[in-house]
């Protein structure tokens, strides 16, 4: 199992989107806040290096924020 603890994975939640102008978004400092287009109560995505591989929930746990997985996605070759 060593050369398997050696593999690293980038993972990526989406949890909402938004459109904006660029010049808004270059007039943006530090600490902003961007509205999206999603609830706490929405599915988010969760992506493997870019691929989707599953749907999952938002859990709020005091200060903590995790991610739940509710669905995993089916890959078919």
């Amino acid at each position: 199992m060593g050369a398997v603890e050696q593999v690293r994975v980038e993972l990526s939640v989406i949890i909402g989107r938004a459109v904006i102008p660029i010049h808004q978004l270059l007039k943006m400092g530090r600490s902003a806040v961007i509205a999206l287009d999603a609830h706490h109560t929405d599915d988010v995505w969760i992506f493997a290096n870019n691929t989707p591989i599953a749907r999952g929930e938002i859990v709020i746990e005091g200060e903590r924020i995790t991610v739940g997985i509710t669905d995993m996605i089916q890959k078919y070759s």
